[in-house]
Order: C-alpha cells, then structure tokens, then sequence
C-alpha cells in the first residue's frame, strides 16, 4: 500500500532541490546538440563507481535499438555506471543501422566518461521511424565535461519532448545509522497507458543493495506505480525504468531480512509514486491530475484492473475535464473490466460525494459535484463491497489541446 507524504516523512525526508545526482557519487548534465530546434535534447548522469541495476522495459513488441543495447549492457553483469540520453528522436524502427547507431552512442559516451562500455546504456524518446543524427549526438557526447552543461536540472529538460515541466525528486532515509538518498527523474507526457509506455524513468542511490534484491523491488513497485498510470491507452516502443545503487552510503547490504528494509522500501516507493504521479498530472493537454482509488475487492489483481479500467476510459476522462458528474461511465468502465462482481454491492464516490450506493444512484447536489470535479486534482472512489483488497491507478482528463498537440506531432 502506498505511503502518504505525511506519512513517509516519519521514516524519511524530501530534499529540498533533490534530484537524481543527490545521492553520493552520481553526476548528471545536458545541452542543446541540435537535434530539435532549440530545446536542450541530450543528456546523462553517471556514478564514479559501477553500480548494481535493475530495469523494466516496455511491452510493445516494437522494441526500440537503445532498449536492446541497455539490456545488452545490463545482462553482462548486473551493473552500470553512466546513462546518455537523447530526446527529439526514438530510434525506434530504424533497423540494423539504427541498432549500430545505438551501439556507436554507447561506446562513444563511455569512452568520453571513461567507463568500460558495457557499463553504459543508451535511450532515446521522439519521433519514431527516424534515424539518429550521430553528428550530433558525437557533438553532444564531445562536450559532457563543460562546465556549462553539468546540472540535475538540465539532465530533466533533456530527456523531456511534449511535457510542460521538468519531474525530479530526492529523499534521504536513515539505514545503518547512514543517510542514504534516492533521486529521480522522469519524462513522459502522451502515449502512456499501463505496463509502461513513452516514459523514462531513472532513479539513483547510494545505497548498498545487490541487483537481484534491486530487480525483485523494482518490480513490485513498478507494479504499484509506472504500470499504474494512463493518458491516451497507446503504448510506447522505448520506454523504461532504471535504477542504480552505487553502495556509496557505507550501510550493511539491504536485503528482506534487514531490520531496516522496510524503511528503504517506502523511500524508494514513494520516489516512483512521486515521478509515476507528475508523468499523470503532465499528460498531453491535461488540466488535471486524476486518481481512482478501488476498495474492497476479492483480490489486488482484481482491484487493479477495475482501477485501470476506470483510469483509461475515454468517456471517464472527457467527463472529467468538463466537470461533469456522470457516473454511469464510471459504473461502465467497471462493468467492461473482466473482473467479477456483484453490481448490486458497489458504490461509487466523487472526492467526498456519494453519487451512486449499492449500485443505485443517490440523490447528490450536481452544483458541488461539478465544483469538485473543477479542481487540479480529482479522486473517484469504488468500493465494491466484495473483500479487502485495494488499488490506487492515476491519469488525467482528456482536453481538446491533447487533440492539437497530436494532431501536428511531426509538424
């Protein structure tokens, strides 16, 4: 279950300015090589150290070239150490040549950052169907140590392309008597539906945790957080999560059976909550960032699917954004998500207004309702009334701009 901020500050704390070189060891910077007509489109961050990995890929079967190189890389020992990244164009599509393109970026980025190659990884996000222009991306990768260009904050306007604003964040939690910090960064904006979609998401740590304990956590909170979230229902070719955990804070190794597990568990948790929740609330055209939380459901699986199938529908979305309190789309969306149950136990709530109970719509003011609905962040509630399980999915309304921007996306 997710951890609230109020909660979360008991065991740790939010940095002020955190970001993803916050933690010991990791450096992280970007510029404008030109790959788009002026917005910063190339950066990286990288350890002094090799550092453990996990990772989580998206499942479109159009895999793009950088998704293959960086799990080349991790598969040659479960470590990494730098990551570039380019925005403005996917390299997705592009076959053999755009897979050696993506080679070639790798190796030209370690040997600049004097990191054995199969310690770097590549990833790209843009256009899709277009070939990396590697003049640019060897204009770039020649000058990653200008002063100029080293900062947290120009690495989360590289990787951006349809977002509105940079997604970062840091925490630091007490382990072993040591501060260990996670930091992160995220872009993602349009074409983001459940098990991933266009959406980088990259995360630091100083601590001391092997990949395999890394990879089973990253999964799990994946589950809970990235595959949790919905704009459009279109689903990306490049798109991934990575984290890294360099050791730097000195702790004992972090396993289940350490006494402090749970306290990294819910740092790390509310770190990917955190970017999963701000890629929701900058969705292509949003005005709102919309949440529906699934009560009383026979299992999690359960739970999970009828909040995304509420999340994702369409006529959900639409009504939202017009501040209209139809819930019998609500109920439809639930209705079509596979999952049985008995209409005749659920309820469903707007915020705090009970518009429907026991499967029979009950009498609300539509004037508070549509006020309500009004607000930058919206919360619907299903309470099925069939057991005790639970599921948190986010997303946003869906906006006549969302319709513009992808009208003239290449244009």
């Amino acid at each position: 279950m997710f951890t609230s901020q109020n909660e979360a500050t008991s065991t740790f704390h939010i940095l002020e300015n955190g970001n993803i070189a916050s933690a010991k060891g990791f450096t992280a910077g970007g510029l404008h090589c030109g790959i788009r007509k002026s917005k910063i489109d190339f950066g990286w961050f990288y350890s002094d150290v090799a550092a453990q990995v996990a990772g989580v890929y998206t499942t479109n079967l159009f895999q793009a070239a950088p998704l293959k190189v960086t799990q080349e890389s991790i598969a040659t020992k479960n470590e990494l150490q730098a990551v570039v990244v380019n925005s403005g164009v996917a390299n997705a599509c592009t076959g053999e040549k755009g897979l050696q393109d993506a080679y070639d970026m790798r190796k030209l980025f370690a040997e600049t950052v004097g990191v054995e190659e199969h310690l770097a990884a590549v990833a790209s996000t843009g256009l899709i169907g277009e070939l990396l222009p590697m003049e640019k991306i060897q204009y770039g990768i020649n000058q990653v140590h200008e002063a100029t260009h080293q900062g947290a904050g120009k690495f989360e306007s590289a990787i951006l392309t349809t977002d509105t604003k940079e997604k970062g964040i840091a925490v630091e939690v007490e382990i072993d008597g040591q501060p260990v910090t996670i930091g992160g960064a995220a872009k993602g904006s349009g074409m983001i539906h459940p098990n991933m979609a266009t959406m980088l998401g990259f995360i630091t740590t100083d601590a001391n945790i092997e990949s395999g304990e890394l990879s089973n956590v990253l999964k799990a909170l994946t589950n809970q957080s990235f595959n949790m979230i919905t704009v459009d229902g279109d689903t990306s070719t490049n798109d991934m999560v990575l984290v890294m955990a360099n050791g730097k804070a000195e702790n004992q190794r972090l396993t289940p059976h350490h006494a402090e597990w749970s306290k990294f568990y819910q740092a790390l948790q509310f770190v990917c909550e955190y970017l999963a929740k701000e890629i929701a609330r900058d969705g292509e055209g949003a005005s709102k960032l919309v949440e529906v939380n699934v009560q009383g459901a026979k299992t999690e699986a359960s739970a999970s699917a009828i909040a995304k199938s509420i999340i994702s529908s369409n006529l959900v979305k639409t009504a939202i954004h017009g501040a209209d309190a139809n819930w019998g789309r609500i109920i439809t969306a639930i209705g079509y998500s596979g999952e049985s149950l008995d209409p005749d136990q659920v309820s469903i709530l707007l915020g705090d207004i009970e518009v429907v109970k026991n499967g029979i719509p009950v009498t609300f003011d539509e004037e508070e309702a549509a006020s309500y609905l009004k607000q930058e962040e919206v919360t619907i509630y299903a309470k099925l009334g069939e057991g005790n399980e639970t599921a948190t999915a986010w997303g946003c309304d869906l906006s006549y701009e969302y319709v513009r921007i992808n009208a003239s996306y290449r244009t």
